[in-house]
């Protein structure tokens, strides 16, 4: 198949994906409530879904878990936030939304996305640079929704944009904090520094907080109203600090000798899964379970490139990464597993069975267009749609899902880090391709089973090049179809300034 052909089927799927995919054996569309739970950089490892922790203690999402359907084969659309919230909101991957990096907190409205004007001149490629905004003019998901009736409420991080580009600009009747910030203001404790919103008590936990301000707003519902509430969680992202009590509970389960050690970060994962406790509670007082889906997904991979402080609890001193994604490779920032292979439950009363498992391969863009089909809601015309239903997938029903695609022009510089990237997924293979990284301006790429290799220690890309062709041009014709603004090779690119053995290799300290 030429290029040509592939561009003219890709640019097809994406508006045809999110309905092909579904097949015979999807439900009828129904009013359902859609309680949407975010993490914010909780890892694959980071909880007891896919692998059980010696450390952490989620006893709610493991209840959250026994009401539905435990995804192993879920990913982000990016390895950042912003993008794969973006991702969420609009269906689509951040090669065509335009927001590849976490710049929405910003000062700068950029609505388009840019290449750099130049790279350093051991640097190979000129990498992009991010739109700043969500757009309003998007259809998303919010909108949509609402415009249907549902009671619509957004709370906790955002980060796609302030005013006039808030929750409340993209069909949210209520937003807390109402905050653009990429994180809690200051500190998860109290005092905190959002402009408009402040602690009912001295050391209140925000996670607390909004779990409490989220049950007032479902009480405050006329029992017959359906509802799309966002939880969009500040956790478990920076600033690293929980409940005192919490992290002295945990320096009494620390071996400090296993990769995941932090007893802070570990006191954020349990205030975390409390909240997710509370929401659940709420849900059951209410009696609407039964017509109650929740959704738990992870908008990138573990930070494993910050390292805290911590003490034993004989009062020893040590340091910890925040936590490991070990089997995966890489984490947040990465465009290993690590980066983007998250943890993931859906519970859909009527399409999901308890306490299952399914290996099928998902990606955030597929809450889109699986929770409009399912809620009744056509999809918006001229909206291209990357995600795929994946009804079938929920149902546990044979689900294989079409390539995947995950982009990422960017370089930061953590462990495991890569130059300006696109990654597909298909089948079992993934290949990524490095921006003009080979001889002359040409790409390189490495290519892996992940059946095989889960953890991307072999790159089999000189061995089958014939796939990697093949699924090269899987990318090529997606970059080309979603009008993709991509990296270019730097004229101002000298040899000798070329250091291809720091590549995966962390700048600074990692404070």
């Amino acid at each position: 198949m030429t290029t040509k052909q592939l561009l003219k089927q890709i640019g097809s799927c994406a508006l045809l994906l999110a309905t092909t995919q579904m097949g015979a054996e999807a439900a009828a569309p129904k009013k359902m409530n859609i309680v949407f739970i975010l993490a914010d950089d909780l890892g694959w490892t980071d909880c007891n879904l896919n692998v059980k922790s010696r450390l952490y203690q989620t006893p709610n999402l493991d209840r959250l878990a026994k009401r539905g359907v435990t995804f192993s084969n879920a990913y982000s659309a990016s390895p950042l936030c912003s993008p794969t919230r973006a991702s969420i909101l609009t269906g689509q991957t951040p090669a065509r939304t335009g927001i590849t990096a976490p710049v929405c907190h910003q000062p700068e409205v950029e609505m388009k996305p840019s290449v750099a004007k130049k790279a350093a001149a051991g640097e190979k490629s000129i990498q992009c640079q991010s739109a700043t905004r969500l757009s309003t003019d998007l259809p998303t998901l919010s909108k949509l929704i609402k415009a249907q009736g549902y009671a619509t409420a957004h709370f906790g991080k955002w980060h796609l944009g302030s005013e006039p580009y808030s929750p409340l600009q993209q069909g949210f009747d209520v937003d807390m904090p109402h905050w653009p910030g990429p994180g809690p203001a200051g500190s998860f404790v109290a005092p905190w520094r959002f402009p408009a919103f402040k602690e009912l008590a001295p050391k209140e936990h925000i996670e607390d907080r909004m779990a409490l301000e989220a049950t007032k707003w479902l009480r405050s519902l006329d029992k017959t109203q359906f509802f799309y509430m966002n939880y969009w969680m500040f956790s478990v992202h920076a600033p690293f600090n929980a409940k005192e009590e919490l992290v002295e509970y945990y320096r009494g389960k620390i071996d400090t000798t296993q990769a995941q050690r932090s007893s802070t970060y570990a006191a954020m994962v349990h205030s975390m899964d409390d909240a997710i406790g509370k929401l659940l509670d709420e849900i059951d007082r209410m009696g609407v379970a039964d017509n109650t889906a929740i959704i738990f997904v992870s908008d990138n991979g573990g930070n494993m490139y910050n390292y805290l402080p911590e003490t034993t609890k004989d009062g020893k001193k040590y340091t910890s990464t925040a936590t490991s994604n070990a089997p995966l490779r890489g984490g947040k920032a990465t465009m290993f597993e690590g980066g983007i292979h998250v943890p993931c439950v859906v519970v859909w009363p009527g399409i999901t069975k308890a306490g299952t498992k399914s290996e099928a391969r998902i990606q955030t863009t597929d809450f889109y267009p699986t929770i409009l089909n399912q809620l009744g809601i056509a999809l918006p015309a001229n909206h291209a749609v990357d995600g795929a239903d994946m009804t079938a997938a929920l149902a546990g029903k044979k689900y294989n899902r079409k390539p995947m695609f995950t982009y990422f022009p960017h370089a930061p510089k953590v462990p495991d880090w890569l130059p300006a990237a696109v990654a597909v997924h298909d089948g079992d293979w993934k290949l990524i391709r490095l921006f003009s990284q080979g001889e002359e301006g040409a790409h390189s790429y490495m290519l892996y089973n992940l059946k095989d290799d889960l953890s991307e220690t072999n790159n089999l890309a000189t061995r089958f090049p014939d796939r990697v062709k093949q699924m090269d041009q899987l990318i090529e014709a997606y970059l080309k179809s979603a009008q993709a603004v991509l990296p270019i090779p730097n004229p101002a690119f000298d040899p000798t300034k070329y250091h291809p053995e720091l590549i995966g290799v962390q700048v600074g300290n990692g404070k």
